[in-house]
């Protein structure tokens, strides 16, 4: 058999390559894989979507049991597709109910078992079987184009008028009336502002639902952010005891040594005057100090005696004139 390093290196590369991309393809298609994914798949009728959406959950009494794929309009009707991993039998005649998840619109599809026996594998559950929540949005929206469409002016002027009917009915009765009329007058003279703030409603309904998850996931992470500091109270409190108690010691040790340090202080001033009196001197000497050094580098240069001559001395026999 020929040694795996003789072998072609671009096949080898092939084959790696192409077995990286069967793994990657498998694992993306993993939920499709009889021993990975299972499950099996229905659908579901509704008369509206109510905010379902796909990969949203699928639950039975509360557990969840798979998700949505799909959410399409067929025929005036929608038509839901949802994936079940279970073994669970949940009977021929089941329901289907589409219920708010969280409050701000995020919902899951919930199936209500009925019936003997098990639903098919690809059933669907009729319209006659489902039902949709009450859209909050849809209310506001509904609401907005409603008021746009009351004639103010006319609620106010029916409302004054049996204000004005009703004067001698008892003090109480008549000061709700009384009430009741300047409200409708108020909201007749601010039913612009009013239906803006309606319009603007639905979009801040719209925005929440669009982010409902960004908010939950800064919702938890607020809450692991409160546990980690409930978690290291005591840490924390004794890290404030402890600083206390520093600036105390801190501010005796001031208090003790401002009398020590008071005449070190005067000295250092009177130290300072001179040198400064004295620069030039200074830098004079650090001037000269150089060629002194040098010189004297020299002389100690050859080890542990000065190294030296004396002038109209005959020389002496050696290697030169030492002095210890």
């Amino acid at each position: 058999m020929k040694p795996f390093r003789e072998r072609n290196p671009v096949m080898i590369g092939a084959i790696s390559i192409a077995t990286l991309l069967l793994v990657i393809l498998a694992a993306m298609r993993a939920q499709d894989l009889p021993l990975i994914g299972g499950g099996d798949t229905f659908y579901a009728e509704f008369s509206e979507a109510g905010g379902l959406k796909a990969n949203d959950e699928v639950r039975i009494a509360g557990v969840r049991v798979g998700k949505v794929e799909s959410v399409e309009l067929d025929d005036g009707k929608v038509r839901v597709g949802f994936h079940v991993k279970t073994d669970s039998a949940f009977g021929s005649d089941t329901r289907a109910e589409i219920k708010v998840k969280t409050i701000l619109g995020s919902m899951y599809l919930a199936l209500v078992p009925s019936g003997g026996g098990q639903l098919a594998e690809g059933a669907t559950i009729p319209v006659e079987r489902t039902s949709s929540p009450y859209d909050v949005v849809d209310a506001f929206t509904g609401l907005a184009e409603t008021s746009e469409d009351i004639d103010t002016d006319q609620l106010a002027a029916s409302l004054t008028t049996l204000a004005d009917l009703t004067r001698n009915t008892p003090e109480e009765f008549r000061a709700a009336l009384q009430g009741v009329s300047a409200l409708s007058e108020t909201v007749s003279s601010r039913s612009d502002e009013i239906n803006s703030l309606l319009k603007n409603l639905d979009r801040v309904s719209t925005v929440l639902d669009a982010r409902d998850e960004d908010i939950v996931s800064l919702m938890d992470d607020a809450d692991v952010l409160f546990t980690a500091l409930l978690q290291r109270r005591q840490a924390v409190h004794n890290l404030l005891v402890g600083t206390r108690q520093l600036s105390t010691e801190l501010t005796a040790l001031v208090r003790q040594s401002r009398k020590d340090l008071k005449p070190a202080l005067d000295h250092l001033e009177s130290v300072v005057d001179v040198i400064t009196k004295n620069e030039d001197n200074l830098d004079n000497s650090l001037r000269l100090m150089a060629p002194f050094y040098r010189v004297f580098a020299s002389t100690l240069g050859n080890g542990p005696w000065f190294d030296t001559f004396i002038y109209n001395l005959p020389p002496v026999p050696g290697p030169g004139v030492g002095v210890e």
